[in-house]
């Protein structure tokens, strides 16, 4: 991992950050829409490396003749 990446836990953070954010009705149109946007951004960055890392564990587990996986 570089320096400058995030581990999936420090994103998961972030996340719950902002959407506590989201959720506060105290929060400003302009705030809520930011929050909203780097939301999004933070879910897509956890998606893919959950979507990575799959592929990683079934490809081992296939290797090792753990399982076999139809396509």
């Amino acid at each position: 991992m570089e320096n400058n990446e995030k581990s999936f836990e420090e994103l998961m953070a972030e996340f719950e950050t902002v959407i506590r954010n989201l959720e506060n009705r105290e929060i400003s149109l302009d705030d809520a829409v930011k929050n909203y946007t780097k939301g999004v951004e933070l879910s897509k960055k956890c998606y893919d490396m959950l979507n990575t890392n799959e592929k990683l564990v079934v490809e081992k587990m296939t290797e090792n003749g753990l399982i076999k996986f139809e396509e």
